[in-house]
């Protein structure tokens, strides 16, 4: 079989890339072409187009971007009309993805959906695109299937992709000079570019205010070193290219930007304070649109309040100081968040998404 797969963004290419391994493992003789990343392309994919190339966030930040962005959709759909998969698969991403669906399907190709848009969070009417578009949804969250069902629409769960990439991981110590410091925190500030702009003063706030403290602030590598500059040579400070699971397993504690790292903190058992900053305008407009408790998956899976979140204004350096030291000195608050971690992954089940998904694809 031909498979077309497109990702938006560097967490799409991580579970894409997984995928991918699973398609090839089940069908050696497969073909897979995609719009996605590094770790696609080491996987087995062929990659016509980086996600760098689109990976914008924010409403402004789109809105600066939006011719550069149609271009690519006429490529991408220039692209699959080129490569006539047999199949084409859709990773998130649904500002783009489900243009591509509606395409495929006009053209008669068949069309499945891996990571459900958050049609749950916001713009549910999305849904009309999806019935319409969508062949096959595999959704990662279990709240999913009934959100799906109360919308009359038949999604399959084939558990959470993080589950089965942490069950893979085997920890390899960081070489870091921790003698001097009483504690070891994880920042993780994101893969984005705005994001990592974002939380940079609060990390050289803490760094400054807490010099005890070490904090492991992990890096990417899709974004350029020069992103990371206002932080290097700062005694405490230490950036840590691409082992966010190894900062992860070494650090007491865990800051974490609201995304995908807030439910990996949680599978490998460290407490954590979820933070998440935007432009006011940003935030102005989301706060109005999206419909949900929580922006952390650690308390959306859960449905009640796991881990804190400081969101906005409440994201300051006076507060993120004041929970961390909770987390590292309160061994009940620590306990009890550890235990809370155990009933989600139970939640979460199989170790085996993306063998599932490849299997469904094939049968």
């Amino acid at each position: 079989m031909k498979y077309f797969i497109i990702v938006g963004e560097r967490s799409g290419d991580l579970h894409a890339s997984w995928l991918v391994k699973a398609i090839l493992t089940k069908d050696p003789t497969a073909e897979v072409i995609a719009y996605g990343g590094d770790m696609m392309q080491a996987a087995g994919a062929q990659i016509l187009s980086h996600y760098k190339e689109g990976a914008f966030m924010g409403f402004l930040e789109v809105v600066r971007n939006l011719p550069a962005i149609i271009r690519r959709m006429s490529q991408c759909k220039a692209d699959i009309a080129a490569v006539s998969p047999d199949l084409l698969i859709l990773v998130d991403y649904p500002g783009f993805n489900l243009k591509m669906a509606a395409y495929a399907k006009g053209i008669g190709l068949k069309t499945a959906y891996y990571i459900s848009p958050k049609i749950w969070a916001w713009k549910k009417g999305r849904i009309k695109a999806i019935r319409k578009f969508v062949d096959h949804m595999f959704v990662i969250f279990p709240f999913e299937v009934s959100f799906y069902d109360s919308l009359s629409y038949q999604v399959n769960y084939v558990g959470n992709p993080l589950v089965e990439q942490i069950g893979a991981y085997k920890p390899v110590p960081l070489d870091v000079s921790s003698g001097a410091f009483t504690k070891l925190v994880a920042f993780l500030p994101g893969s984005r570019s705005q994001e990592v702009k974002a939380s940079e003063p609060y990390i050289l706030e803490l760094a400054s205010a807490k010099p005890e403290y070490l904090f492991l602030v992990t890096q990417v590598d899709n974004l350029p070193d020069s992103t990371y500059n206002e932080m290097r040579g700062v005694s405490n400070i230490r950036l840590i290219i691409d082992r966010t699971y190894d900062c992860l397993s070494a650090a007491d504690v865990a800051i974490v930007t609201s995304g995908t790292a807030t439910l990996e903190t949680a599978l490998l058992g460290v407490p954590q304070v979820v933070c998440y900053k935007t432009s006011r305008l940003s935030y102005e407009i989301g706060k109005r649109l999206v419909d949900i408790k929580y922006i952390s998956l650690v308390n959306l899976i859960a449905d009640k309040v796991v881990v804190t979140e400081l969101i906005q204004d409440d994201y300051n350096t006076a507060n993120v100081i004041n929970h961390i030291d909770s987390l590292l000195h309160d061994t009940e608050e620590r306990s009890k968040m550890v235990a809370e971690y155990q009933c989600i992954r139970e939640q979460l089940g199989t170790e085996s998404a993306s063998a599932n998904v490849a299997n469904a694809l094939a049968g």
